[in-house]
């Protein structure tokens, strides 16, 4: 139940001025921040963090007894080809307002640890019955519908241990990582992601916006939180990541769904199937529609970093190419769709 990174090339052409398109007033100092953002490397920056994250990742789940259980969790969490969008985008708001990254990558390593326990839950047989991820068999059907279960529920409680017991005192002060926990209770709990699932598997007229914003932007705006809050971000500077946040999780999920729609085309999708994966809004409104929703993503998503600019300036520029690549995807990161 998070924001997604399809690792294939296709290349999404928004149109420029869509019907229901929000105009936005950009500085000329966010336009030239925009124009890094399209010559930062962003693939480089990316799999850098994604050799540290998997790194430390690797250290906070050791195998103990009984060792099933930590098997099971492991393979989804050090899963092969995971893109590692959340602690990515959690280190990424943690610099920009000047943290050092080594405050973040415990919170880093939980949200990883939080992610991969809701794709297993989302995956069951009970709730998205998906039998593949990233390619690859799902955690039940490894491992069973029960020890999926209990490696999910594992998970859990082990993202939030680590952030009490490996995030640096001399660098965040315990109110931040307080705040940091309930940030992330908050998201996965019963207002948050869970019941964008709930909501999803019930069905119901004008649901697909709630679906959406708690299924993929919760994690998204959870991320960019808890970055911020780790710097030491103010009220006003965490309400922006918190929409940006949120913005850029539908977005990417806004253009998976297009991507996969169009490469449909031509071909017979079982109806099964469809009701499995639960609704879009491509499916409820068709892609044109959708294509205009992920433009005004877009731009929501930017004008809340432009609020950012006078103050951090460059450092800015990383969250900016998240916002550009969920839409263009001018390049692959690992081997397979997240």
């Amino acid at each position: 139940m998070a924001f997604s990174v399809l690792s294939s090339s296709s290349h999404l052409c928004l149109p420029m001025k869509p019907r229901s398109f929000i105009p936005v007033r950009c500085s000329s100092a966010s336009v030239s921040s925009r124009s890094r953002s399209l010559q930062f490397d962003l693939k480089k920056y990316w799999t850098t963090l994604i050799t540290e994250i998997d790194q430390k990742l690797d250290e906070a789940i050791p195998v103990k007894y009984p060792e099933h259980i930590y098997h099971a969790m492991r393979y989804s969490a050090l899963a092969e080809g995971a893109k590692r969008a959340p602690p990515v985008m959690c280190v990424a708001a943690c610099e920009l307002l000047g943290g050092d990254r080594l405050a973040a990558f415990p919170t880093a390593c939980a949200l990883e640890m939080v992610h991969a326990a809701s794709l297993i839950h989302d995956d069951l047989p009970c709730m998205d019955d998906d039998t593949s991820r990233r390619g690859k068999p799902s955690n039940h059907t490894i491992y069973g519908v029960d020890l999926a279960i209990l490696a999910g529920d594992a998970l859990f409680p082990l993202g939030f241990r680590h952030i009490v017991s490996h995030t640096p005192s001399d660098l965040v002060p315990e109110p931040r990582v307080l705040r940091v926990i309930a940030e992330i209770a908050r998201a996965v709990g019963s207002t948050g992601m869970a019941a964008g699932q709930f909501v999803d598997l019930e069905g119901g007229p004008n649901s697909i916006e709630f679906v959406q914003e708690k299924k993929f932007g919760e994690m998204g705006e959870c991320s960019a939180v808890c970055g911020g809050l780790l710097a030491g971000a103010n009220d006003e500077e965490i309400q922006r990541l918190r929409r940006y946040g949120r913005a850029v999780g539908v977005l990417y999920q806004v253009v998976d769904d297009i991507l996969e729609e169009k490469s449909k085309k031509g071909h017979e999708t079982d109806s099964a199937e469809r009701k499995k994966k639960g609704k879009s809004y491509v499916e409820v409104y068709g892609v044109e529609k959708a294509m205009e929703v992920a433009e005004e993503l877009r731009a929501k998503a930017k004008q809340e970093l432009d609020g950012f600019e006078k103050k951090y300036g460059d450092s800015a520029v990383p969250l900016y190419s998240f916002v550009d690549y969920a839409v263009d995807r001018g390049f692959s990161i690992g081997n397979s769709s997240s």
